[in-house]
């Protein structure tokens, strides 16, 4: 009994949603519901001056269903080139659907929190290298610094003699105080979150490993803009570099004192900086920690207008024009660019917001990577890396039959996340088993959100007849440059066949001056050209002028009525004298005659075509009425609104 009324349940499910959304056409086996049809019919009538009655609709509609079912027919939609254009489609279209914003805004607000903050820090930081080994090699090293910090080590010493980072020789690490969303996510969080004198564990970056070491933190003093001329001091200089460098420097500040308005003429020709001098010195918007500590200082202590006294910093001497100062912005105003930047691919929170995702979309389509297939892939790659055994074995062997995921009770051989890895190639077995981890987390999510498309298709009624729409428009498309468009404007022999069986239909008004029109230099010139185009064929006239008297002469099919170009009325039908165009003296028309109706397709081509493709639209709609079945409900037909 209860077997039963599971069963009639089930049964009663399928019927409410079919009677929520009966079929309202079957178009050669293929059904539309009643939700697509409305969605249509809803959305053109939108796009008219008025609505369009529904039975004329109806009649429209039949007439796109049975030229996409040609389409499919033809095999348009199993193109590489449909098939690309459709996965991206979808891949934009369910992207808001999928977006968890109670998540997103989780991280924006997190972002701009530390917009409020300007936070002191020092790191040691040990290089990865470029490979596998120097990698662990490095991690080795870190881990092993971070030891004899935890036992009571000067981390500034340290810093000096063991850091990567060539700073430190001379600042001990110190990186002063710097604002968010200058470095690595991981690395940012470090520096924000430690107390003063706290010490992080290691903080893996793109290219290092770091220790962070928290200092103090004050409120955000927002960003400056200013100008600047500089005088170099190369490094190692000696004490007859750097005297001559400050002398220029106190020259240039003394006449600025006395004429401010001369500061961006004296950037642009005396500063050292010639990537800003070109600008009158201007340098752009900075914050907190993105120049030198002495300029930053400075710069951060003036006035809007003030203008500095020579400031040494690493580099040399400065004189610092401050232009501008605007704190941080509010929330509203900047959210749209912390929304992008955490988007951003080159962030680090992008990886955080995919590996959400992931998580979510497997707790709904019950997702589940198989460990022990994973250890049995990465034990294959620990011992020769990526190679061509390993995608032999995963490709033909046991190997690759063994199931690696499971979405939605469907199981996922290994062969294919193979195929998804596209024979990438790895020696080395420890940057091997990395690429390991990173392609398998793209390719979890990425069947994870095929499946929510999926779901998505089937249960959201926006969605897919949005999809659907663009499905159908750009398989009529296709079929439509196939069956009509390209047929007509290529078919010459058909296109001359409709002509001369319809030559009645094309008459003109006004007769028509037909030929080559010819603009030459001189007269002399005119003279060679006709002599030259009496040797001709008459299909290369204007190539031969055009390429044997280039810059003497100019050429055209002309095909123009009387009263529409007052040269060709001057010259064919005794109109007023009009001179030959530009740098031209002399004009002509080689061949040429007065037609008093077209006498072939070319002469009114343009007209000929769109009736062409008119009459091959009507016969190629007969034939689909023949050839593909239609049936309305039509009891489903009248319930539409």
């Amino acid at each position: 009994m209860k077997n039963k009324l599971i069963a009639g349940a089930g049964l009663a499910a399928c019927l409410g949603a079919w009677a929520a959304d009966p079929v309202i056409m079957t178009v050669n086996g293929v059904d539309v519901p009643k939700s697509e049809f409305e969605y249509l019919y809803h959305k053109n009538s939108q796009q008219q001056l008025s609505p369009q009655p529904l039975d004329e609709y109806v009649e429209m509609f039949k007439i796109y269903k049975l030229k996409v079912a040609d389409a499919r027919a033809e095999g348009l939609d199993t193109t590489a080139k449909f098939r690309r254009e459709m996965a991206q489609y979808r891949s934009d279209l369910s992207a808001p659907y999928m977006a968890d914003s109670t998540f997103l805004n989780q991280l924006v607000t997190q972002a701009y929190e530390r917009l409020q903050q300007e936070a002191e820090a020092r790191h040691i930081m040990i290089s990865k290298g470029r490979s596998g080994a120097e990698a662990a090699k490095g991690r080795h090293t870190i881990d092993s610094i971070h030891t004899l910090l935890a036992g009571g080590a000067d981390f500034e010493v340290l810093a000096r003699e063991l850091s990567d980072d060539r700073t430190a020789k001379t600042n001990g690490g110190y990186l002063g105080y710097t604002s968010a969303g200058r470095f690595p996510y991981d690395f940012e969080t470090a520096v924000f979150t430690l107390g003063e004198g706290e010490l992080s564990d290691v903080v893996e970056s793109p290219v290092a490993y770091h220790i962070v070491k928290g200092g103090k933190k004050r409120k955000a003093r927002g960003t400056v803009q200013a100008s600047h001329i500089m005088k170099m001091v190369p490094q190692n200089a000696g004490p007859a570099a750097e005297k001559a460098a400050r002398e220029a420097i106190d020259s240039i500040y003394r006449v600025v004192k006395a004429d401010p308005s001369a500061f961006a003429s004296l950037a642009s020709t005396l500063s050292d900086d010639k990537g800003s001098a070109r600008n009158g010195g201007q340098l752009p918007w900075f914050g907190a920690g993105e120049m030198v500590a002495p300029f930053d200082s400075a710069a951060f202590a003036m006035s809007v207008g003030e203008i500095s006294e020579p400031v040494r910093t690493q580099f040399g001497w400065h004189i610092i024009h401050k232009t501008d100062q605007r704190g941080v912005p509010s929330l509203e105003e900047i959210r749209p660019r912390l929304l992008e930047r955490i988007t951003n691919p080159q962030d680090d929170r992008s990886r955080i917001i995919k590996a959400h995702q992931t998580e979510t979309l497997a707790r709904k389509h019950k997702g589940a990577i198989k460990n022990s297939t994973l250890n049995a892939l990465k034990a294959r790659i620990g011992g020769a890396g990526l190679d061509s055994l390993f995608y032999e074995a995963c490709s033909d062997g046991s190997l690759g039959r063994m199931t690696l995921l499971s979405i939605d009770k469907k199981d996922v051989p290994v062969s294919e996340f193979a195929n998804y890895l596209h024979g990438y190639r790895q020696d080395d077995p420890e940057m091997a088993l990395s690429t390991l981890d990173r392609a398998l987390a793209a390719f979890y999510n990425k069947r994870l959100v095929e499946a929510e498309q999926d779901w998505l298709e089937v249960n959201q009624p926006e969605y897919r007849n949005l999809l659907n729409e663009y499905r159908d428009g750009s398989l009529l498309y296709e079929v439509s440059v196939e069956k009509v468009w390209d047929k007509a404007s290529k078919d010459q022999e058909g296109l001359e066949h409709y002509f001369n069986m319809h030559r009645g239909d094309y008459t003109w008004t006004e007769p028509h001056v037909k030929g080559l029109l010819v603009n030459a230099v001189d007269r002399e010139v005119a003279e060679q050209i006709r002599s030259r185009l009496d040797r001709v064929p008459s299909d290369s006239l204007t190539t031969v002028v055009r390429k044997e008297f280039a810059g003497k002469a100019s050429a055209e099919r002309i095909m123009t009525a009387k009263g529409s170009n007052p040269l060709v009325d001057y010259l064919m039908f005794g109109g007023p004298e009009v001179s030959a165009p530009g740098n031209y003296t002399v004009s002509f028309i080689y061949d040429a005659r007065i037609l008093e109706a077209p006498e072939e397709a070319a002469d009114v081509r343009g007209m000929v075509t769109s009736d062409y493709q008119n009459r091959l639209e009507a016969d190629w709609i007969e034939e689909l009425r023949g050839r593909y079945p239609i049936k309305v409900n039509e009891k489903v037909l009248k319930k539409v609104k």
